[in-house]
């Protein structure tokens, strides 16, 4: 979550091309049905003190016709939402997730599962059987299990190895960031055959064609960085998981060109070599334990969640240097042989800063999609060109996409504009105060109003999607803005004796009020309450013990009423309290 950005959203977008029209109302049906048998899918991010967390939700997800640009971002921050879509265009059914939710295999598997439950539908009647994916002794607590968590065992140190720089492809971007995709199709068997004839896998014989593809791009100088793949791997064939949660690993393959053994026969061999050594159990769990180690370090599990989301984001931009692109192999999607006449074919593809490739078959189709965000096919093209040498001819599919519809860039485009407009009249303020120099210098206070204006508005649209968290910001943000005015204006005292305690009330009610009309279950609101009294009830006290106060009625009031509201909480919500907590605090 930490790591993701507009540009890096970690969405992926797994689809099933029907050889039919979709018919919306069936598909809801059928995401009614697969939410039952995968329930885990219906979780959202919950934000504690020191680690995020996953928790089961009762939001329930709606089927939408296609509407923006693939592997668009889902998680949003502060926004309560599922982290997953379902949506379709003409014959085409879209299964995007984040990838904080699953990684491939949990998204294979609930695609499956949904598009059987679609066909089952809409030709039930024509004799298709209903049939069931899931071993009957799979429970739901099986689908949410941490299999890092169960995998873990201390690793002893060992020294660290330093990781060679990455040739990192340098090339013109789309306009506005947009993402590129590029989908091919080939015959199974063909790749299947060439691959063994050289005496390797289909993976190995793909990952050095990218490569060769992208070393082709390469200058002469460039070449002193190798050409470097990120290929993830899914742990549940090394550690036997249930789990519809992430459990994968990665290797990294890769080849420094210009020392005299660059043919494709020798990249193949070094790059076979590299699989047949990394592909164990052992090297799997080695690297596993030093990613989880960093999780169940004594000290750094106990540091903020907010000071780890930093660190992970700047450790994940840094480590983006040692990868020069991505290769991602899904393996084969099985149908049960009815269901297989209706399906055309599945694909995948996801947002990536970088280039990413990514490969998954159904019955002898290979589909292979291209996504990046250059303004360039050339490496793409040398690909397809390698594999036409080697006998294997593609099937060029044209990716069909719905228009855009740019609501969230008009939002930002809107703010932009207000934020400039309150610029300029901050600045012809501050002109008019140096050209007049007024007794009273209204002009002056005239631009901290509208900077207040400014930090309240901002505030109020970056955390609109979170009514309470939005309210806890402007109680903050209120009463130290009225602090400020009062010290700048001549020091009165009606921000500590009027504005504190009567804001804090007023955030308080705010917060009651919306809580019982959204109807919300106690952890939703319960840690803002807490939040909100707990501000209300310490700063007024602490400003009445220091002395700071000349009216103490409207504070004594205010440290009542905030006093009253936390043994309410603990009186009578006392078990959701202690829930909350023990979540928000858990380590």
């Amino acid at each position: 979550m930490a790591a993701s950005t507009k540009n890096d959203t970690r969405v992926f977008r797994f689809y099933c091309e029907l050889k039919e029209t979709v018919q919306p109302e069936l598909l809801q049906r059928a995401l009614d049905l697969t939410v039952e048998t995968y329930p885990v899918f219906l979780s959202v991010i919950r934000k504690g003190v020191f680690w995020n967390y996953l928790e089961m939700s009762s939001l329930h997800p709606v089927i939408r016709k296609e509407y923006k640009e693939p592997c668009s971002r889902i998680y949003i921050k502060d926004k309560k939402s599922l982290l997953f879509e379902v949506t379709y265009y003409k014959r085409r059914i879209n299964f995007e997730v984040f990838h904080v939710l699953t990684d491939g295999t949990g998204a294979t598997e609930f695609l499956r599962e949904l598009v059987k439950n679609y066909l089952y539908l809409a030709h039930h009647e024509k004799g298709l059987a209903q049939v069931s994916f899931l071993p009957e002794d799979v429970t739901v607590q099986d689908q949410e299990n941490d299999s890092f968590a169960k995998y873990y065992t201390k690793n002893t140190k060992k020294p660290k190895e330093k990781k060679a720089k990455a040739y990192q492809l340098k090339k013109p971007r789309k306009d506005n960031g947009a993402i590129q995709v590029r989908e091919s199709v080939f015959s199974v068997k063909q790749v299947l055959a060439r691959s063994r004839e050289l005496g390797v896998s289909m993976t190995v014989f793909l990952t050095t064609v990218y490569m060769m593809a992208i070393h082709e791009e390469m200058s002469k100088i460039q070449e002193k960085y190798p050409v470097k793949l990120m290929v993830p791997v899914n742990l549940r064939k090394f550690f036997p998981s249930d789990s519809m949660l992430n459990f994968f690993n990665w290797i990294e393959p890769g080849h420094t060109y210009g020392k005299g053994h660059d043919t494709f026969e020798e990249v193949l061999a070094e790059t076979s070599q590299f699989f047949l050594e990394e592909l164990t159990k052992e090297k799997m769990a080695e690297h596993m334990n030093k990613l989880i180690a960093l999780e169940m370090h004594p000290v750094l599990k106990f540091a903020p969640a907010e000071l780890k989301n930093l660190c992970i984001h700047a450790g994940a931009k840094f480590s983006e240097k040692n990868t020069t692109a991505i290769f991602s192999n899904m393996s084969s999607v099985s149908m049960p042989e009815d269901y297989v006449p209706y399906i055309e074919r599945f694909g995948v593809y996801t947002s990536t800063p970088k280039m990413e490739l990514c490969v998954c078959s159904f019955e002898d189709k290979l589909s292979l999609g291209f996504t990046s965000r250059f303004d360039t096919e050339n490496i793409q093209r040398n690909f397809y060109r390698i594999l036409k040498e080697h006998g294997i001819e593609a099937e060029t599919v044209e990716a069909e996409f719905p228009e855009v519809q740019a609501t969230k860039e008009l939002e930002i485009k809107v703010y932009k504009i207000f934020t400039f407009l309150c610029l300029i009249a901050i600045v012809f303020m501050i002109d008019l105060d140096f050209s007049y120099r007024p007794t009273v210098r209204w002009t002056l206070f005239s631009a901290g109003g509208v900077a207040s204006m400014w930090l309240a508005s901002t505030i109020g649209f970056f955390k609109r999607y979170n009514l309470l968290k939005n309210a806890m910001w402007q109680l903050v943000i209120m009463t130290l803005v009225s602090i400020l005015w009062d010290w700048l204006t001549g020091w009165r005292g009606w921000s500590v004796d009027f504005v504190v305690p009567l804001v804090s009330m007023g955030i308080l009610l705010f917060m009651v009020v919306v809580a019982a009309v959204q109807r919300w279950p106690a952890k939703e609101y319960m840690a803002y309450l807490v939040m909100a009294s707990t501000y209300g009830l310490v700063l007024p006290l602490l400003l009445l013990v220091f002395g700071v106060l000349h009216l103490q009625i409207p504070s004594l009031i205010g440290i009542a009423v905030c006093f009253l509201f936390l043994a309410g909480i603990l009186l009578f919500k006392w078990k959701e309290f202690r829930e909350e907590m023990y979540k928000k605090f858990h380590v």
